[in-house]
């Protein structure tokens, strides 16, 4: 198993671990504590235990070598498994807002003071969370574990609103005891705005959408300094889990041999696999410097 694939299975523990603890914790403050907008947060933290889960399955099968019948590996998995965790978004979002606006036509206590001590600490240890995943997703290429530290993200959010919520309700007094329901409605919204967020990046990638200008300007450099190529001209690059696969075009004298156009395309694939370690495999098309044209 390459090394960034095991970095981004450990963050995927953390999450699992850190979700599960928090789920408990939230409910039973919010149960003790009369905050429907902590029960609901407690909500989205299980649903974020079954989608962290999710993401761990996903990372294992992505990280399998390819085989004969899967060539260009399994890296196409996380992104399928990415939609899974959007749908346990939505599913979230959908039983919290129908809650809330239960909760709102139905009088209840006051939310206790001390839930804002538990909101304040969770809000940080889901913004450190979200941190630490998104950095590793970041370093490891992987769009199910960005998708994961969005998850903590949002957490974070939904607490902070029904910390605002439940703060209103405190100071406000008799009256205003559904502001921490109405806290809760609104992070509903919140969460499927970053399930949208989340699968955009995911669906690109499944359609092998051009997303990757960064990574193609820096394939382009490597190619263009070397000896013999003239230029290059298409850059073809498709995500595949963790890792990219290149399709690219370079242009060489037209009166060379076959076998130093051959080579030259072997040295350029060389270069780029070794400077650019996120990517799998390079695909070397040549073409003659004089008979460059689009197809």
């Amino acid at each position: 198993m390459q090394t960034g694939a095991k970095e981004a299975i450990k963050a995927s523990y953390l999450s699992i671990a850190g979700n599960a603890c928090l789920a408990i914790a939230k409910f039973l403050t919010g149960f003790f504590g009369n905050s429907y907008a902590l029960i609901a947060d407690a909500i989205e933290s299980t649903t974020d235990v079954f989608s962290s889960i999710l993401v761990l399955l996903g990372l294992r099968y992505a990280a399998k070598p390819a085989d004969d019948n899967h060539p260009y590996g399994h890296g196409r998995a996380e992104p399928l498994f990415t939609f899974m965790v959007v749908g346990f978004l939505i599913v979230s979002a959908t039983i919290i807002a129908y809650e809330s606006i239960e909760n709102i036509r139905t009088p209840h206590e006051t939310p206790k003071a001390y839930t804002l001590l538990v909101l304040a600490v969770i809000i940080i240890i889901k913004e450190i969370f979200y941190r630490i995943v998104k950095r590793k997703g970041r370093e490891t290429n992987s769009s199910v574990l960005e998708a994961d530290a969005w998850h903590h993200r949002s957490d974070a959010i939904t607490s902070l609103m029904a910390f605002i919520g439940i703060s209103i309700a405190l100071v406000m007094g008799d009256g205003y005891e559904v502001a921490d329901d109405w806290a809760a409605l609104f992070a509903s919204g919140f969460i499927l705005y970053n399930a949208y967020l989340i699968l955009r990046p995911a669906l690109g990638e499944i359609m092998d959408e051009h997303m990757h200008e960064e990574l193609e300007a820096d394939i382009r450099s490597i190619a263009i300094t070397h000896p013999g190529v003239v230029e290059t001209e298409k850059c073809y690059i498709r995500k595949t889990g963790m890792t990219y696969h290149v399709d690219l075009h370079i242009a060489v004298d037209a009166l060379i041999t076959v076998k130093e156009g051959h080579d030259i395309a072997h040295r350029v694939k060389d270069d780029i696999l070794q400077e650019l370690p996120e990517v799998a495999d390079v695909l070397i098309h040549v073409e003659p410097d004089d008979e460059l044209q689009e197809f």
